[in-house]
């Protein structure tokens, strides 16, 4: 007698258990922590109807609901439907900037009734799955540019709308994007281009109407050197002739370090503005390049001369985008976390209360429900966006640490599901949900420790509210239902 295949009992045992294990460990102690951000001395219950630990336990049995559904569904569904999903989600983001109501200066909120939710949490997942579908196309590669435009397409339309939100935070999640890409060969030459003006923007932020070796304009004596260390580097990366490379840069950095020792000895004598000749030098490196252009006929030359021009352009205009694009309160931000200004009485009033209840934790904390700082209500969005500094305050050092390397296993054993899938969309899928939760870990957990500007972005599982735990859980059972189902992808091979 032959048995029944039973589909759900075959899901059952393929469903990956730690992992949900793992999540369940995090969703419980992110309501206790909540638990501790809202305890005050005028608290009678932590049970009161409509209180934030008993909604969040309503948001938590509701997102467990929502990853039963998640699972019950086959992940060809998710495949196949991927660019339906996205276009329903971008139209949604541009519905929402003109019907959203005024929150704290961000039209990003639906509001439903008692409900509110943010479209931005569930256009992760969206993204995520087209970057997935597209990638597993046939003969898909990213070599091309045309591969490299639909990308940064995919990636970059959500990102635009939801800045037209004026929710920046939120736009940023969506870059993290690109780095699940670098595992199916995105050139690492954009990572060098953004830390290159990050470096640019930093530089001149931070060294404006600075003054250098007497008049010596610093910024733009930094940012031409950094120009000339990047573009040389550029080409001893994508020189094709060795030999030439070799001799080529002898000749920079010799005709480089000659020409600021003969300046800065002339300078000892007759003091004058060094930062002209690190123009000088930059402007002798573009026309050395369009020679090498030319001569050879290779469009990198001139791709680097055009890097190098642009980056002189692109430090021209930081003052620009930061005085009059940026809000001012983004300003304040950027200056606090780079420490141009201190301003803790106005926006750096809770990256500093924040450092204050996370250092009196200590080594082990206070114990729950024993924070000073917490029961006051001296750290603003002590449940949400500061909720890293509840847990400092309530179990110190000992306990930030150990959330941290918990969520570093988390993040690594979703790799490890990424890597297993016979799939090329399970596997770029995985990818994306690592970077989406890396990013949300690295920024939120900066920000409260005054290493990143205050961008508004939750802790995953951890921070209160509806919209961001459901969005995760969304964003992760669906991984995990992609998984449970290689098995049939490993039979059909």
């Amino acid at each position: 007698m032959m048995r029944r295949h039973n589909p759900s009992a075959s899901l059952f045992r393929s469903i990956d258990w730690v992992t949900i294990t793992m999540y369940l460990i995090l969703v419980l102690f992110g309501w206790l922590t909540i638990c501790g951000a809202s305890y005050n001395f005028e608290t009678a219950t932590l049970f009161t109807p409509g209180g934030r630990p008993m909604m969040q336990l309503l948001w938590i049995g509701l997102g467990l609901f929502i990853g039963v559904v998640v699972l019950s569904f086959d992940s060809d569904t998710y495949e196949v439907g991927a660019p339906i999903f996205y276009v329903a989600m971008m139209g949604l983001l541009a519905v929402t900037i003109f019907i959203a109501p005024d929150i704290k200066g961000s039209r990003s909120w639906l509001v439903l009734g008692p409900v509110r939710l943010q479209p931005a949490e569930f256009a992760k997942v969206a993204t995520s799955l087209t970057i997935a579908w597209l990638c597993n196309q046939y003969d898909f590669q990213i070599k091309t540019y045309a591969s490299y435009l639909k990308l940064f397409g995919i990636i970059l339309l959500p990102v635009g709308l939801i800045l037209l939100q004026q929710e920046t935070g939120s736009a940023l999640v969506f870059l993290a994007l690109f780095l699940a890409l670098f595992r199916e060969g995105f050139s690492g030459l954009f990572m060098g281009l953004s830390f290159a003006a990050a470096t640019y923007f930093i530089g001149a932020l931070i060294l404006e109407d600075t003054l250098w070796w007497g008049e010596t304009d610093a910024d733009l004596f930094f940012v031409c050197n950094s120009i000339l260390v990047f573009t040389t580097a550029l080409y001893a990366t994508y020189c094709p002739e060795p030999r030439e490379r070799t001799e080529v840069l002898r000749y920079i950095i010799g005709i480089t370090l000659g020409v600021y020792v003969l300046a800065g000895g002339v300078s000892l004598i007759m003091p004058f503005d060094l930062s002209y000749i690190a123009v000088i030098l930059v402007v002798l490196l573009i026309v050395g390049l369009i020679v090498l252009a030319l001569r050879d006929y290779l469009l990198r030359y001139a791709m680097m001369a055009l890097f190098a021009l642009g980056s002189l352009g692109f430090f021209y205009s930081v003052s620009y985008v930061f005085n009059d694009i940026l809000q001012p309160h983004q300003q304040v931000r950027i200056k606090v976390a780079l420490g141009i200004e201190s301003d803790l009485r106005g926006k750096g009033y809770n990256v500093d209360q924040s450092k204050i209840a996370i250092g009196s934790g200590g080594l082990t904390g206070k114990g729950f429900l024993k924070g000073t700082q917490t029961k006051l209500n001296y750290v603003p969005e002590q449940e949400t966006d500061f909720i890293f500094c509840t847990v400092g305050e309530e179990s110190g050092f000992v306990g930030s640490a150990s959330l941290v390397i918990f969520y570093g296993i988390f993040i690594l054993r979703i790799v490890a599901l990424a890597e297993r899938q016979v799939s090329r969309f399970g596997r770029v899928y995985g990818y994306c949900v690592a970077s989406i939760l890396l990013f949300h870990l690295f920024i939120n957990v900066g920000m409260v420790l005054g290493l990143v500007p205050v961008i508004g972005i939750p802790l995953p599982f951890f921070s209160y509210g509806g919209s961001s735990l459901w969005g995760f859980t969304f964003l992760l059972f669906i991984l995990i239902g992609i998984d449970a189902r290689r098995g049939r992808h490993i039979d059909s091979l």
